[in-house]
């Protein structure tokens, strides 16, 4: 379904909400600066930054780990320590050759027993090279897990920019609609004012009663609470409007066309649409994370196999010692299958929820756009009901204000025609920016 009819609302400029000197922006320089400087999607670009660093770390894994390890020590005693006794040492055939060589002094201390002790203190270092060849497919499932995390944040980053668009748009259109409020409320008191004026001649000359002049100056006093609540809501939504988008500033204004066109909107059939949703997509990689996830537990309870090299020094026995040597490893996780097939279990039940999640959000994410295109069709309605009002209430307006200088209508009635002119051009306005609100949320609910 297409709009083929283009209605065109033309809103002139507004002296109410004008200042000296002031910046004026466009939407799409709104836009410009919300991108810029809009704090969600700082965060959302530092989140990316953050899990590229997370992959890069994973891959560091497929290379091998090196360690270096040093140790020196000073004990109160010897860490080994020994008593040998020569006499039960030496065989008892040598006996008569010592006796023969060694002095009678001598001869008698080898029976006496001799104390050794070792290691008091000392010094070991060493470097290791570890790499491992089988990991359980914890390294690769671990890198593309990493791989997922950073395409989660890259969709964040897309969503985060379509809600800071959606707000960026729903602030700059409350004020357009305040403004154009503002130029209505302006010429119903200009209108006002020529009755007021009216009313007091024909209360001076005796044709009226006072009383009518009375509920012109009450309606008048309505206006100008009107129009306090409007510089109110006014001042306050630039101020939401600067903070959104990073500007620092409230003196400026913002810039609409001289001819705002209602252009025509396409329908996108939502299976088509579907498969490019950024939240389709997330979905989509909140399963393949699920599904990483339970690898990943799996391999937690397979054997892990690791080969090795090193080179250490020591001199435990007051020589320096140094050696080479190369080894490998194999860890059996035996009982860690008793915890780990409950942790399998687990992962798997998480795995089937994360499927029912987006079978779940993909039939909500198709009602949404359904729904999105429901809103846009209301709202373009409204706006041609609003435009016909429009055209009976200028038409009752100049009836009544006819009846009443003729004398056959109560003021009382021409006051209700003008504030039901006034309602009617509001409404236009409430619609028109309803309209450009829920084009842009049917366009990013069809991702065009």
């Amino acid at each position: 379904m297409r709009f083929k009819t283009i209605i065109a609302i033309t809103i002139i400029g507004c002296a109410v909400f004008s200042g000296n000197a002031q910046a004026t922006y466009t939407l799409d320089q709104l836009k410009s600066a919300a991108r810029q400087n809009n704090h969600a999607l700082a965060q959302a670009r530092r989140n990316i930054a953050a899990a590229g660093q997370q992959r890069a770390e994973a891959y560091t894994k497929y290379f091998p780990s090196v360690s270096a390890t040093g140790l020196t020590f000073n004990a109160n005693k010897g860490m080994a320590s020994m008593t040998v006794n020569p006499s039960e040492i030496l065989p008892s055939s040598l006996l008569p050759s010592l006796e023969a060589l060694l002095p009678a002094e001598m001869l008698a201390s080898l029976g006496n027993p001799i104390n050794i002790s070792m290691m008091k203190k000392g010094t070991i270092a060493g470097v290791t090279l570890m790499q491992p060849v089988f990991a359980g497919g914890q390294i690769i499932n671990g890198n593309r897990l990493a791989k997922v995390g950073q395409e989660v944040s890259e969709l964040q980053l897309a969503l985060t920019e379509s809600e800071v668009d959606l707000s960026t748009e729903q602030y700059y259109w409350q004020l357009i609609s305040l403004r154009q409020k503002a130029i209505t409320l302006q010429a119903v008191d200009t209108l006002l004012t020529g009755i007021h004026k009216d009313v007091d001649i024909a209360v001076r000359v005796g044709v009226a009663m006072r009383n009518d002049l009375l509920q012109v100056q009450l309606r008048q006093n309505e206006l100008a609470s009107q129009r306090l609540k409007l510089n109110n809501g006014y001042a306050l939504v630039k101020l939401l409007l600067s903070q959104h988008c990073g500007l620092n500033d409230t003196t400026f204004i913002v810039e609409a066309p001289d001819c705002l066109v209602i252009e025509p909107v396409v329908y996108v059939n939502p299976g088509v649409a579907l498969p490019s949703l950024t939240e389709y997509q997330l979905l989509g990689k909140q399963v393949e994370a699920a599904t990483l996830n339970k690898k990943m537990a799996m391999g937690q309870n397979l054997p892990t196999v690791a080969v090795g090299a090193g080179y250490n020094y020591h001199n435990l026995l007051d020589n320096n010692r140094s050696f080479a040597m190369v080894f490998a490893t194999v860890s059996i996780p035996i009982s860690g299958w008793w915890g780990g097939s409950h942790a399998i279990k687990r992962s798997e039940l998480q795995r089937q929820n994360a499927i029912d999640q987006m079978a779940e959000k993909s039939e909500l994410l198709t009602i949404r756009m359904q729904s999105a295109w429901n809103d846009v069709n209301e709202a373009y309605q409204q706006i041609l009901i609003a435009n016909h009002s429009i055209e009976q209430a200028e038409e009752n307006l100049r009836l009544n204000r006819d009846y009443y200088n003729a004398g056959i209508t109560k003021m009382s009635d021409l006051l209700e025609a003008q504030l039901l002119y006034q309602q009617a051009l509001d409404s236009r306005t409430d619609a028109y920016v309803a309209y450009q609100i829920n084009v842009l949320k049917y366009r990013q609910a069809t991702a065009q």
